[in-house]
């Protein structure tokens, strides 16, 4: 018997919020991509690790708030927390070792397709992490092309979206790479669920880990207390960009390596040695 899916079970306000909290992350973690690019290499790990987090932590928060609106009518839905944190583990790896690839290799054609798709890759392995994570008395089929075409989706916008990072300035620029990487997020995310059947088990008894499980009209109060820690990372991201003017602007710091001025102030300053 197949289950009666609702993904929209409060209209437009779950997938709205969830699409400000992955273009939130990307923003964070795609101008802490920037700033790397302009800083000491002592300081760029920490840049690109503050990047990584902030992306991974904003898809992560973007799925669960999607997931907030996702229904199915005849069984209520709980979730593992083991594999409910593992999506998040997995997202912040995946995207970090992208992240790190563009951060050290630069623009090169390369870097972005290779660090594009393993983090479009991480942007899809948390969402069906999370997915092998709900826990009700159905089990889950996915339409195979639909599924593909989530994971290049992801990696596509992802690709996109680092590239703009490296390579465009200003702030305008910075907020279309957060918005193409919330698209990649939010896009692979419902074109996920589109691919996905849930098939009820006969007769549709709840296993015994859920038996005290929430009501299904109360998603909320499952979810939220999840969202805690990584809603409250993502603001204190915020604060730490917010105290790095340079960071929001994506502006190249006065000294690209400690101890060494950029070419155009060593002509200047020779210049004027010369005329003295």
């Amino acid at each position: 018997m197949q289950g009666t899916v609702d993904g929209f079970t409060y209209g437009l306000v779950t997938p709205v919020a969830a699409f400000f909290m992955a273009a939130l992350g990307a923003a964070l973690g795609l101008r802490c991509t920037t700033r790397s690019l302009h800083t000491t290499r002592s300081c760029r790990i920490g840049w690109l690790a503050l990047g990584s987090l902030s992306i991974g932590s904003g898809v992560w928060t973007m799925h669960f708030v999607a997931m907030t609106g996702f229904t199915v009518r005849e069984a209520p839905i709980s979730y593992d927390k083991t594999l409910t944190f593992a999506g998040l583990a997995v997202a912040v790896v995946m995207i970090g070792i992208g992240i790190f690839i563009v951060g050290y290799r630069g623009a090169t054609r390369m870097a972005l397709i290779t660090g594009g798709t393993i983090t479009g890759l991480g942007i899809a392995s948390m969402h069906y992490l999370g997915m092998a994570g709900m826990r009700m008395a159905a089990h889950l089929a996915y339409d195979t092309p639909l599924v593909v075409l989530s994971v290049l989706i992801a990696g596509v916008a992802a690709t996109g979206a680092l590239w703009a990072a490296v390579t465009l300035r200003g702030a305008l620029s910075g907020l279309g790479a957060s918005v193409l990487m919330a698209v990649a997020v939010t896009g692979m995310h419902y074109t996920g669920m589109a691919a996905l059947d849930v098939h009820l088990h006969l007769p549709p008894t709840l296993p015994a880990d859920l038996a005290d499980v929430l009501p299904r009209d109360r998603p909320a109060e499952i979810i939220g207390p999840m969202l805690a820690g990584p809603a409250c990372f993502l603001l204190l991201a915020a604060v730490v960009l917010l105290f790095d003017p340079r960071a929001m602007t994506g502006e190249p710091a006065p000294y690209s390596r400690a101890g060494h001025r950029p070419r155009s102030m060593v002509r200047e300053g020779a210049a004027r040695a010369r005329y003295r």
